[in-house]
């Protein structure tokens, strides 16, 4: 499966933007989604997944309550949409997924198959 995501931008702290990623090639229904992110110099780190069916999601702490996963499975489109950004939230922001029974949504990178290119989201205090 290939992923495609879109969406990032420059915007002030407080803001929000809204990422898509765009699955081709495959049934998107067998994969559990994840976003991930990178802030130069430090790890790739675990943003939010969301299960097969769309009924269950999870979030890194740092981005609980701001930031909210969502998928669509007529569009083949994940979302993550984020709210009362944050300088820290700076990062590149890359979806993934994963190829799992209905029950598991893995929040480990190393569970994740296939990667899309990343998008650039910049938070300017």
């Amino acid at each position: 499966v290939q992923l495609q995501a879109s969406g990032g931008g420059l915007v002030q702290a407080g803001g929000s933007l809204r990422l898509s990623c765009a699955a081709s090639g495959g049934n998107a229904r067998n994969y559990a989604l994840g976003w991930f992110r990178q802030a130069p110099g430090k790890v790739r780190e675990f943003v939010a997944a969301i299960s097969r069916g769309g009924n269950s999601d999870f979030y890194a702490d740092s981005v609980r309550g701001r930031f909210t996963i969502s998928r669509d499975h007529a569009k083949k489109t994940v979302y993550l949409q984020m709210n009362n950004l944050k300088p820290e939230d700076s990062a590149v922001y890359s979806c993934a997924a994963a190829r799992v029974i209905m029950t598991v949504t893995p929040r480990s990178a190393d569970e994740y198959d296939y990667w899309g290119r990343g998008t650039l989201v910049t938070v300017s205090s």
